[in-house]
């Protein structure tokens, strides 16, 4: 019997993280050379904004699934108790607030307690995907995991980066000693730079004792980003092995096609109008620096020295262009993976720990650009066996 899915969301739109997640559950998607559809049935929908244009309603007619009022009543399809096997929450894109910090204040928190109460009230629990962070804030975040731990439900979150197709397919040996890392992403604080720490996340976990948590953090911007470098703070090495894995350098390569040195012709200071560096101190001694650089690539690539080898280690998360973003797929496979077998393929504590990361470099931007002590990121555990990245 198909298993029975909910779907709780911000908004249900054309390119919305629900429409790329959820439409998979509906019409199916690309695995391994094959059209795939899961042995699994969306019955309901719950949507928290439903401005012109959405398409729950159109959806749910097609389909033949509901959507209700409330999240209680998704999850118990208007009966009296649970009444699905598994829950997507999605909760990215819609009209949100937005703090200091430049965080906007989706309500996956509050959707995941939500859940949690009806488990409570109805003495039964089910696998949850959250999507992303699984909150703006590492406390809210804490809580989820500790949630799922204590009521012994499976429970799966984060980015589609550490699951996508590798170019080319690096995985770091699981037990490696990894001597300095550096991730290059783009896009805007607290969407794209947590999809960037993600990706650098799951590389730099499989370093040999697993992952200890992080010490300090530090998030600078500007010129003084460039200046870090020329100091050492970053490596330079590890910034061109990344860069050399781009798909989509700007400037003369666009203009007139010709190959260029971004680092070494000293283009990338005229590309990048507002750099910022993401600095990491991990509790084991590790230090990884994320470089925002809009501008001058419009991809995240990865680059790291390890012990005993003298090339640095580098790769790019591909992401497959829009409207399809095949790399969903990627996502979904693990999704179902979860919602079948009853475990999760990676820990909730790695994007757990990469809320609590991104927050605490969010706090030392607004503290001007300070270095934070941060004992409670502290956070320990083992990566899986395998990376989980695609690879056919």
């Amino acid at each position: 019997m198909p298993k029975r899915i909910a779907i709780l969301t911000t908004i249900y739109r054309y390119l919305s993280h629900a429409q790329h997640i959820g439409d998979r559950f509906l019409c199916g998607y690309p695995f391994r050379g094959r059209w795939h559809r899961p042995d699994m049935r969306v019955v309901s929908l719950y949507v928290d904004q439903k401005p012109e244009g959405e398409q729950s309603a159109d959806r749910a007619r097609e389909f033949g699934f509901q959507v209700t009022p409330t999240i209680a009543e998704a999850l118990r399809c208007g009966g009296g108790r649970l009444a699905v096997d598994a829950i997507l929450i999605i909760g990215e894109h819609g009209d949100y607030p937005t703090n200091e910090k430049c965080q906007i204040l989706y309500p996956r928190y509050e959707f995941f307690k939500a859940c949690v109460k009806v488990f409570e009230e109805d003495g039964r629990a089910v696998p949850i995907y959250n999507d992303k962070h699984l909150s703006y804030s590492f406390e809210k975040a804490r809580e989820m995991v500790d949630d799922a731990r204590r009521l012994g439900f499976p429970l799966l979150a984060g980015s589609s980066l550490p699951v996508t197709w590798r170019l080319p397919d690096l995985e770091l040996p699981l037990g490696c000693e990894i001597e300095e890392a550096l991730m290059v992403g783009v896009g805007n604080p607290d969407a794209m730079d947590y999809h960037a720490l993600e990706a650098m996340q799951c590389m730099v976990e499989r370093r040999r004792g697993g992952e200890t948590g992080v010490r300090a953090v530090q998030l600078i911007e500007g010129p003084a980003v460039w200046e870090a470098g020329e100091r050492g703070r970053w490596s330079p090495e590890l910034l061109e092995s990344a860069l050399s894995r781009s798909d989509t350098p700007r400037g003369l390569s666009v203009s007139d096609g010709r190959t260029q040195d971004l680092l070494g012709s000293g283009d990338l200071k005229h590309l990048v109008a507002q750099p910022a560096a993401y600095f990491i101190e991990y509790a084991d001694g590790l230090r990884a620096t994320l470089l925002m650089l809009n501008g001058a690539v419009g991809d995240f690539c990865f680059a790291a020295r390890l012990r005993g080898n003298p090339q640095p280690q580098s790769t790019q998360f591909l992401l497959p262009p829009t409207p399809n973003v095949t790399y969903s797929a990627c996502l979904v496979s693990k999704i179902v993976e979860m919602f079948e077998t009853g475990r999760a393929p990676y820990p909730a504590d790695r994007t757990m720990l990469v809320c609590g990361i991104l927050e605490a470099c969010l706090n030392s931007r607004v503290e001007g650009h300070c270095r934070l002590q941060t004992p409670h990121l502290r956070v320990g555990y083992q990566p899986p066996r395998e990376s989980q990245h695609a690879r056919d």
